[in-house]
């Protein structure tokens, strides 16, 4: 095999950043950037001068000219010019060629064949930074620590922040708050002003009734004062629902009042709204007020809880509005793109808020829907979703850039240049831990041993690192909890043998015996060494960045806020609903009684001879159910079933219901779940009994087979329970049986509802 000849390089140990006399305040931003973050991987403190000398020189000129937030970036014998075409373009060449940089201890080199001309595809590229208390970690930030996040991100070419006002729907303090909100609020608006970046601000409207003059005119002042604090507000963006609930025909003139007072304080700021929440009535009124143009309004937001697809609201959307995306980018379960079909064990443990670091999703994410959009504002209640947010900016400047091109960029920057390949393919590999059946993923103990090997190469350097902390920190959790999985799915087999003697060695014993069994996943713990390390990691990773894997250990807001240190041990069998049914069974009156409830429970699962079982919220377990299409074509599951989860805290009434409770086929909206059966006996009847879970919800279920109704329209019981219905014969004359579940059409809010758990298709004896 021939050489590969090695990477030419540039030395720039010794350089001077030359800056001309005559240079912005955010010019010389730029240049600060430039040393300190060089400075901060090296030791090495480059002299700033107007004049470069003899020497090696890394020249930043703002040639004010060219498509905006462009730059030339060139490395060459005489050193390093960045042109930018304006002060922006400044700023992102220098963050370019830092995530270029080849930084050791007492050395600074650059390929010296980097040569760049480039401006980014979308104008508005951007991230929520809310310091409020429901995030996992933001609360805890200073203002040092936010300048570092905002710059970090300004080096990968974000141009806008988005805060949020102190009063919003959380709770107006926190255990963590270095500073109020107001003081931090501000001093967020000045520093992203410093260098040059777009300041937003989500303002939800919470007031009960905007139709009353009195709640109008409060909220009028509320804003107002809070418009006239900040140094900088360059947009406004009011969410219609999550949180808020108003009319548009109320919900507009409000806005278009706030506009007015918005624009006293701040000239050329923007307001932006979404409809989000809003039921198909009120979207259809929504869409009346836009067709009127109304010229205060500068723009729509399309986020989560919005009934249609992005496709489908800019065809509706007047052409004079642009659209931006507010993706969520920060949740796993009950968002608007959720992880497809996630294993119960992760949903149960790791739950709604983990550090998620998915980036082939998130791409596929963004090249099916920005293109609708002039852009992006990303949905973030934390650091969990870091990784995520450079995959966007970095695709947001750069469609086309290569998702492991843009890993290995982030991992030479933030972990280091020996860590290039390896953290990026660590990172690659959390999100296939988290692909398919966790019990059968043979790479979650690979990406263990990859983070493992890390360890031990690291240095002080990386093990004070959070972003190295994190990674390590789901490493070992994954890992734990596939250790746990297949201990606890063990134990679970073993005690349902032993329930099988019961005929034999008599029903309160075998349930005895096969308690102790099921028992022993709390008594005699497995995989102690990988829960210690999390432990210890969930430690670092509050002295690093704040963040609150724990309640009360961290004082986090909840277990669905990223606290999932506190469900670490959460069950991952049947044991406490099987505990639960032997306590119902030891009231029975006679062993015929029990021994039936022990047969019911060993046939859970048993549809009978020419039946069928689906648990349709285990995607290996779900035969009969019609996918519409395929995740990257519909990742928001508008148009086909998503998994869902409904687990429960610690201690709470679901904690104890059966694992197949937990989970289901999911439909939103006025989207249906399908199921097709195929080869049925033509000359019987069937009946259908079917599990209802999922949330307690308000809308009303209908079930029809091959259009003939099954049951008429209804609402889901609480807690869940199998119910049984007969098939009209007609339906399964031919062989064939497509059921159809619908839930009451139109309704609003986040459009759950209709979801169904399990499912048999009974054959009737002759």
């Amino acid at each position: 095999m021939a050489a590969v000849a090695p990477l030419l390089a540039l030395d720039l140990t010794n350089a001077t950043v030359v800056l001309p006399a005559n240079s912005s305040a955010r010019e010389m931003k730029a240049a600060t950037t430039l040393v300190e973050e060089a400075a901060r991987r090296s030791q090495i403190r480059w002299p700033v001068s107007a004049n470069p000398g003899q020497g090696t020189a890394i020249r930043l000129v703002n040639r004010n000219s060219g498509p905006k937030e462009g730059y030339s970036l060139r490395a060459g014998p005489g050193g390093v010019s960045i042109e930018g075409n304006d002060e922006r373009g400044v700023l992102f060449g220098v963050g370019h060629l830092l995530r270029e940089l080849r930084c050791a201890r007492g050395s600074v080199r650059v390929p010296d064949a980097l040569k760049v001309t480039t401006a980014p595809k979308y104008p508005l590229r951007g991230h929520q930074l809310g310091y409020r208390p429901k995030t996992n970690s933001y609360d805890g930030w200073t203002l040092d620590m936010w300048e570092q996040y905002i710059r970090d991100l300004a080096v990968w070419g974000a141009n806008a922040i988005e805060l949020i006002p102190p009063r919003s729907d959380d709770d107006r303090d926190s255990p963590h708050f270095p500073l109020p909100p107001m003081e931090t609020m501000i001093g967020m608006s000045r520093i992203a002003d410093e260098y040059g970046l777009d300041v937003w601000v989500w303002y939800p409207a919470l007031d009960k009734d905007y139709g009353d003059p009195a709640t109008v005119e409060f909220a009028r002042k509320e804003w107002a004062e809070v418009f006239r604090q900040l140094p900088r507000i360059d947009a406004v963006f009011v969410p219609g629902g999550d949180p808020g609930h108003t009319h548009p025909k109320h919900l507009m003139p409000m806005l278009e009042m706030q506009k007015a007072s918005l624009i006293r304080f701040h000239p050329k700021a923007q307001m932006w709204v979404a409809p989000q929440g809003f039921n198909a009535e009120w979207l259809e009124e929504f869409y009346r007020i836009l067709r009127a143009e109304p010229k205060w309004l500068d723009g729509i937001v399309f986020g989560p809880q919005i009934r249609v697809s992005l496709p489908q609201l800019r065809a509706e959307v007047p052409k004079r509005y642009p659209i931006r995306h507010y993706p969520d980018i920060t949740h796993t379960l009950r968002c608007q793109y959720g992880v497809p079909e996630w294993d119960h064990a992760f949903a149960a443990t790791l739950h709604r808020e983990p550090f998620n670091p998915r980036p082939l999703d998130q791409a596929a994410i963004f090249r099916l829907l920005q293109p609708h959009t002039v852009g992006f504002i990303a949905y973030s209640e934390g650091c969990n979703d870091d990784v995520n947010k450079f995959i966007w900016s970095a695709l947001g400047w750069n469609p086309g850039a290569g998702v492991v091109d843009v890993l290995r960029e982030y991992s030479r920057y933030f972990i280091g240049e020996n860590f290039t390949e390896g953290f990026a393919h660590g990172l690659l590999g959390l999100e296939r831990n988290w692909r398919g059946p966790l019990m059968t993923n043979a790479g979650v103990r690979a990406t263990l041993h990859q983070f493992e090997r890390m360890d031990k190469e690291a240095g002080p350097g990386q093990w004070l690192n959070w972003r190295f902390q994190q990674a390590q920190y789901r490493a070992h959790y994954d890992a734990y909890q596939q250790r746990r999985l297949l201990y606890e799915t063990g134990l679970e087999e073993q005690a349902m043998e032993t329930l099988r003697t019961a005929s034999a060695t008599g029903s309160l014993r075998a349930m005895a015996a096969a308690e102790e069994i099921l028992e022993r996943g709390v008594t005699a713990k497995v995989g102690l060494g990988l829960r210690g390390r999390t432990f210890e990691l969930a430690e670092a990773l509050f002295q690093s960045i704040r963040m609150q894997l724990s309640v009360p250990w961290y004082k986090a807001i909840g277990v669905g806020r990223g606290a999932n240190l506190d469900l670490v041990d959460a069950p991952l069998n049947n044991r406490l609903w099987l505990k639960a049914r032997f306590e119902e069974l030891r009231g029975k009156p006679t062993e015929a009684a029990r021994i039936d409830g022990i047969l019911e429970i060993l046939s859970w699962t048993d549809p009978g001879p020419g039946g069928f079982y689906d648990d349709l919220g285990n995607p290996s377990a779900q035969p009969h159910l019609v996918r519409e299409r395929a995740y990257e074509h519909d990742p928001a599951h508008l148009e086909t079933p998503l998994t869902g989860f409904v687990t429960g805290n610690p201690g709470s009434p679901m904690e104890h219901w059966r694992i197949s409770w937990q989970r289901h086929a999911e439909a939103l909206n006025d989207s249906g779940i399908r199921m097709r059966y195929r080869h049925l006996d033509r000359t019987a009847r069937y009946k259908l009994r079917i599990t209802y879970a999922g949330e307690n919800s308000p809308a009303d279920i209908r079930l029809s087979a091959n259009g003939f109704e099954v049951h008429g329209w209804r609402k889901k019981e609480m807690p869940p329970r199998p119910v049984e219905f007969a098939l009209p014969v007609e339906a399964t004359r031919d062989g064939t049986v497509e059921l159809k579940w619908e839930k009451q059409p139109g309704l609003g809010g986040a459009g759950r509802g209709l979801q169904v758990a399990e499912v048999w298709l009974m054959r009737e004896p002759r």
